[in-house]
């Protein structure tokens, strides 16, 4: 019996980048698309049904950030040739996010939080961070916050 759960439009076009990248022998891309795919594969089990598109969209956000700390790491050992290729398979999974928040909106948001009463980071990002998430990292968001707690 065929599976009949609605797959996420995102998803599906990470998967066919993938067929593409491989049809084009292109083995870095599938590389990376590939493991971003098991990734979605392991989340879907995780839930028990079909991840969402904010879901997947977490799934790409966190490869980047493995990836950006990973680079990270590299470039702090002296070894920019496996940065660059960590920075390289960045640029792949950020093709498949939506378009970035405006941090003129983040910090419209935050200086609603600290007016409304909220004084600590934690306060704040609790109230924050889910009118954006899935739409831009929680670390821009804490910046953000940060500033905006030290102008007051």
């Amino acid at each position: 019996m065929a599976d009949t759960t609605a797959t996420s439009p995102l998803a599906e076009s990470l998967q066919a980048a993938m067929n593409a990248a491989r049809k084009a022998q292109d083995k870095d891309r599938t590389l990376v698309l590939g493991t971003i795919i098991a990734n979605l594969k392991n989340r879907r089990i995780e839930l028990r049904r079909e991840p969402s598109e904010d879901e997947v969209v977490e799934v790409i956000r966190k490869g980047i950030k493995l990836r950006r700390e990973a680079a990270e790491q590299y470039e702090k050992a002296s070894r920019p040739e496996l940065a660059a290729i960590e920075l390289g398979q960045i640029a792949v999974l950020t093709e498949f996010l939506p378009p970035a928040v405006d941090p003129d909106e983040i910090r419209q948001a935050v200086r609603a939080a600290i007016a409304g009463g909220a004084k600590d980071v934690g306060k704040v990002m609790g109230q924050v961070l889910p009118k954006f998430k899935g739409r831009t990292e929680g670390k821009v968001i804490n910046d953000i916050v940060r500033e905006e707690l030290q102008k007051g």
